[in-house]
């Protein structure tokens, strides 16, 4: 399924490679509603485009983003004492009486606050982590399309919400981040052959359940245990992911342009650790085609992802 992956985020980068224009206006608008939403999610990578400011839009995304983690940093900071008083009352009822509430908020206050102090070190950090391009489900992420005559790399969020569906779409089918090759011409049929991009992806994170993981089946009473697999292509190689998108419109609610990645059968070295879908690399030949399906034909479509990058995917357990 994709649930998380390494994406390519440089967007003049991107630009350069694809030959497309950054469509820097959405950009903008991104991350003006992120001040007033805070469940606009991005990866640090993208965030990165605007460390060093060269142009006017540039320089007011940078000082929007510098906003954004300073209303997240006052409000972590609170958080980060209310945890702290927490701790101290809890420790000073434990000096006084053995009690569970006492013990339970002890130990539920030393957890959040590591987890405040590290998210603010995270926040306020200037280096480069290994991480800072991963992004999950509902991330918004540069992403390549044609939309009218042009290239353009936009932020779209990963999980797609298709035009005319209500938002509630989101909670129903939470797995619309991807879609299954099997049904592009079924659930995905308004916006597969029309309405095509590509994410640029390095390596992939799979949630698979450790039993499969591990061939056999649950024992007696045993509950699922989960497991994240990375996936890595050996050889290395940055991934031309097919991807379908969609501009959803509404009266009252902001436009959101938002996509999902196609998937198919797994290659033998993914099946066999338990997972039964993987993302389509389509070959750099094809994404001419890909990226520009009026005129292409079903049966031509098809064969672009059918004809796919077949690197070997090696795996470890992810930390």
């Amino acid at each position: 399924m994709c649930y998380s992956a390494r994406v390519q985020q440089h967007l003049r980068s991107l630009a350069r490679r694809f030959g497309a224009d950054v469509d820097w206006p959405v950009f903008e608008q991104f991350f003006e509603r992120r001040l007033t939403d805070s469940g606009l999610k991005v990866a640090r990578a993208l965030e990165r485009n605007f460390d060093a400011p060269a142009t006017d839009v540039e320089q007011r995304i940078h000082a929007r983003i510098h906003a954004y983690r300073q209303t997240i940093a006052t409000k972590w900071e609170t958080d980060l004492f209310r945890q702290k008083k927490r701790l101290a009352d809890a420790q000073r009822s434990l000096k006084e009486k053995e009690t569970k509430k006492a013990r339970d908020d002890e130990r539920i206050a030393t957890r959040k606050i590591e987890d405040y102090v590290e998210r603010l070190g995270t926040l306020r950090s200037t280096d480069v982590l290994d991480e800072d391009d991963r992004i999950f489900p509902r991330y918004f992420v540069p992403i390549v399309v044609r939309d009218q005559d042009r290239l353009l790399i936009r932020p779209m969020r990963y999980q797609c919400r298709l035009s005319g569906k209500p938002a509630s779409y989101d909670e129903r089918y939470p797995g619309t981040y991807n879609a299954r090759r099997d049904n592009l011409e079924g659930f995905w049929s308004d916006i597969y052959g029309t309405q095509h991009g590509v994410m640029v992806v390095g390596s992939f994170y799979e949630n698979v359940p450790l039993h499969l993981y591990e061939r056999r089946e649950l024992a007696p009473g045993e509950k699922p245990e989960n497991r994240v697999l990375h996936f890595n292509p050996q050889p290395q190689v940055e991934m031309l992911v097919a991807c379908l998108w969609s501009h959803w419109t509404h009266q009252t609610d902001p436009d959101l342009y938002s996509f999902a990645a196609v998937t198919d059968e797994p290659p033998p070295e993914v099946a066999a650790t338990g997972h039964n879908r993987c993302i389509i690399a389509i070959k750099p030949e094809h994404v001419g085609e890909w990226l520009n399906p009026a005129g292409v034909s079903p049966s031509r479509l098809a064969a672009i992802l059918s004809d796919r990058q077949h690197p070997f995917y090696e795996h470890r357990i992810a930390a």
